[in-house]
């Protein structure tokens, strides 16, 4: 008999190969877990981090917007003080208003202050402040992106004084403003900037060249012939005996501090040819000038400009003398040594063998003369006053000589009797000017026109010329103590043109507007 035993489908033990399985089956879903969680977690990394460089983008954005809408603020007023507000001086708004030993300036013992909330502003005159907030208006709006940024401005009268200007004889009133642009944006990624400008107006020497020539093209300036620059001082001169003219003190000129200027080109030609200074001008390049490649400077047989070349920033642009009004007469009205004075002319002496004398009571008074010409090796000698004259003509070895201190102030019309311009407005080439003062600004020859000038030196010829329309030329080969303004001018004869150097500092005339700084913050 067989007995059969069978095992029991429940309980008893597992074999190795199932217990196996079950701890893989156990490892893999936390694994997979983990994953998930990894996943999640890089998922949430990735969006935060878009998250913030859209907020980043967003902010950077509108920042940048309302920064453009603060600077929109300073231009709007900086656009006002420049080109239509007129600053104090006059019967309508006098500077005895205001506070000037502060900076800002005070009215009322508060700053001087322009603002586009007129209610804001503390200006002594109404109108101006009306005038200001309509030129900014408050709460303007600048739209970017379709998006509106609300801008403001103000300005702070930081300092205020005046001058009286050369030439002119005019005040012309100094400032200085801090304009403060202020804009905002509200909404997602909100954002306010301040930018604030400082504007200036400063005085100049209008003489700050030896020569300058207003021409922006080739041969604006041509030297040639050994024609040479130096400078001297007319403060510091030294004993001289038998001098022009019973001078007893004379300059002793110094080989540097003579620069010209030009906005187009200076041509220098010749081995002796020299300027004991520097060439400014907005121009470029050494060589040969055309009308398609205007350069700088152009140079032949080894003439030279010591101290180089200065770059301007722009062209310069030089006040109008302005038109005399009343016009002097076109009738002849001449000098010689033996025919006294001409008809007609006030103030006037004669010198029986020398020429004549006029003297006015003032150096105010205006002395009305025609179409001036001096001959015959005669002498006109003329105190300290302003003549108005049509046309100045030199021949014969005659001469003017400044008789005391001065200043002789001649302003010339150069008219023909139609109307048209003179060939030639002022010739010297027949004569001389003698001023024992060595100062130019002594005798000053004004002319608004485009005639020719004919100028020429001599031992004790000190002057300044201002002709920013007219065409100069220099004859001979002698010595001009002064300086010169003109649309171009030639010395291809070689003058020695001696530039004193105390004009640096005097004949002020008010200057451009310029920006002292520029900042801006945001909050």
């Amino acid at each position: 008999m067989k007995i059969h035993i069978r095992g029991s489908r429940s309980g008893g033990n597992t074999s190795p190969s199932q217990t196996s399985r079950s701890s893989e089956r156990g490892i893999a879903l936390v694994f997979a877990m983990f994953i998930v969680l990894v996943a999640s977690s890089l998922a949430s990394s990735l969006m935060f981090m878009s998250q913030t460089e859209t907020l980043s983008t967003l902010n950077y954005t509108t920042m940048s917007q309302v920064r453009y809408g603060a600077e929109s603020g300073v231009h709007s007023a900086a656009n006002y003080l420049l080109f239509t507000y007129v600053p104090p001086g006059d019967g309508t708004d006098p500077l005895g208003n205001y506070d000037l030993t502060t900076s800002p300036v005070r009215w009322n013992g508060n700053p001087v202050v322009l603002a586009s909330n007129p209610a804001q502003s503390n200006y002594p005159a109404d109108a101006k402040r009306t005038a200001f907030a309509q030129a900014t208006p408050a709460d303007a709006t600048l739209t970017l992106n379709n998006r509106a940024i609300i801008y403001n401005a103000r300005a702070t009268l930081m300092s205020m004084r005046q001058i009286t200007e050369a030439i002119s004889g005019l005040p012309a009133t100094l400032q200085t403003w801090e304009i403060t642009g202020t804009a905002r944006a509200t909404g997602a990624g909100s954002a306010e900037v301040e930018v604030s400008a400082v504007i200036e107006r400063q005085e100049v020497a209008l003489f700050r060249y030896a020569a300058f020539a207003t021409f922006t093209g080739c041969g604006a300036l041509q030297f040639g012939g050994g024609a040479t620059t130096d400078s001297y001082d007319s403060r510091d001169l030294v004993p001289v005996s038998g001098g022009p003219a019973g001078t007893n003190q004379a300059p002793v000129p110094d080989p540097w501090g003579s620069n010209v200027g030009t906005n187009g080109n200076l041509t220098e030609l010749g081995a002796t040819t020299t300027i004991h200074g520097s060439l400014s001008t907005p121009r470029t390049g050494v060589g040969n000038c055309t009308n398609n490649n205007i350069t700088g400077l152009t140079q032949t047989g080894g003439s030279t400009v010591d101290d180089g070349m200065v770059q301007l920033p722009q062209t310069v642009s030089y006040p109008s003398p302005g038109a005399i009004s009343p016009l002097p007469p076109t009738t002849n009205m001449q000098f010689q040594k033996n025919s006294g004075c001409p008809a007609g002319v006030t103030y006037c002496t004669a010198q029986a063998g020398v020429g004549a004398t006029i003297t006015p009571p003032s150096a105010s008074t205006v002395v009305t003369l025609g179409d001036v010409s001096v001959t015959g090796g005669a002498a006109l000698r003329l105190s300290a006053g302003i003549y108005v004259v049509n046309s100045l003509n030199f021949a014969g070895n005659s001469s003017i000589i400044l008789d005391g201190p001065g200043p002789v102030i001649f302003k010339v019309a150069g008219l023909a009797a139609n109307g048209n311009p003179l060939q030639t407005a002022i010739d010297f080439t027949g004569g001389s000017l003698t001023n024992p003062t060595y100062e130019p600004s002594k005798f000053q020859i004004l002319y608004d026109g485009t005639s020719n000038i004919k100028l020429a030196g001599g031992a004790a010829t000190a002057a300044l010329v201002y002709a920013p329309s007219a065409s100069a030329s220099f004859v001979g080969s002698s010595d001009f103590y002064g300086a010169i303004v003109s649309k171009q001018v030639t010395d291809m004869g070689g003058v020695r043109l001696h530039y004193d150097r105390r004009l640096e500092t005097e004949q002020l005339v008010a200057g451009n507007f310029t920006m002292g700084s520029f900042t801006w913050k945001s909050y």
